[in-house]
């Protein structure tokens, strides 16, 4: 005979009967964030047809899982944007360019890479922002949970937490990656630089300030050390800045400046090198 509580039973129950969570959310959100990559860079696809048919036909099964991703997301939020399917593939060309630009920068950014295969094939960093900027582009157009459902497919795999409402610019490079985080409203320019453990986050978590700028800006060319925490929605890094490791930012810092772990600002010297300008090297 069962001695488990009634009381517990009859709870569960109505916690099941009440939220309705497609059970199968979870796993077509992993799919799809893989099938995606793999759609866009052989790297990632389990085999690889070079013909158009094939692209074509790789594309309409990543459109099916869309639509089945549509109608499980659709039982939870009943108000989803309209032409969805049609304005995510009318976007994805762009996608594939941005990413394209992050590997290069990636490999030209790290001695060790040898290549740009190498990096997509191995660098957790690309997967990371890979999986952000196709959620990014759902986010933007309005999808409910699924860009969230993503985002922690990368989080889960790679230690790298970033929000899909974050702003990315061109040219983004993470090197090595584990422990980063970038909250929902950073925005961050051309070219930044980011390595691990840096978190880019808010000054404050309540509630009322959800939908305010909570997160900072990040400008061109700014390379961030690991460790490197900034906050806040007021706090800016200058462009060509140097943010070293282990610094805790959480005022504004003037465009070409260095940032010292004691949290020191001073001007860069012009035609300094990074390496010149800081006493340790990663």
């Amino acid at each position: 005979m069962s001695t488990l509580p009634e009381p517990l039973v009859e709870r569960l129950i109505a916690e099941r009967r009440k939220h309705h969570v497609p059970s199968q959310l979870r796993p077509l959100a992993h799919a799809f964030a893989h099938q995606a990559l793999g759609v866009l860079f052989p790297h990632f696809a389990p085999s690889v047809v070079c013909s158009e048919d094939a692209v074509k036909e790789d594309l309409i099964q990543l459109e099916e899982s869309l639509r089945r991703l549509e109608r499980s997301v659709g039982l939870l939020h009943a108000d989803m944007p309209a032409q969805l399917s049609e304005r995510f593939f009318g976007d994805l060309s762009a996608v594939h360019e941005r990413l394209s630009e992050d590997a290069r920068a990636i490999y030209e950014g790290d001695p060790a890479a040898k290549s740009v295969d190498e990096v997509l094939l191995t660098y957790p960093g690309f997967f990371a922002i890979g999986v952000y900027r196709v959620a990014n582009l759902l986010h933007r157009l309005g999808m409910p949970l699924l860009p969230r459902l993503l985002t922690e497919v990368a989080h889960e795999k790679t230690g790298i937490d970033i929000h899909p409402g974050a702003t990315i610019g061109r040219r983004f490079c993470i090197d090595h990656g584990t422990g980063i985080v970038v909250g929902e409203t950073t925005n961050i320019g051309t070219g930044v630089k980011l390595y691990q453990g840096v978190t880019l986050g808010a000054l404050t978590v309540e509630k009322t300030l959800a939908d305010s700028k909570r997160h900072p800006t990040i400008e061109d060319e700014v390379v961030i050390y690991a460790g490197a925490t900034i906050l806040g929605g007021g706090t800016v890094v200058g462009h060509h800045s140097i943010v070293a490791g282990n610094a805790f930012v959480t005022s504004s810092v003037p465009p070409n400046s260095v940032v010292t772990r004691k949290n020191d600002v001073r001007p860069r010297n012009a035609g300094s090198s990074v390496f010149e300008e800081l006493d340790f090297v990663i």
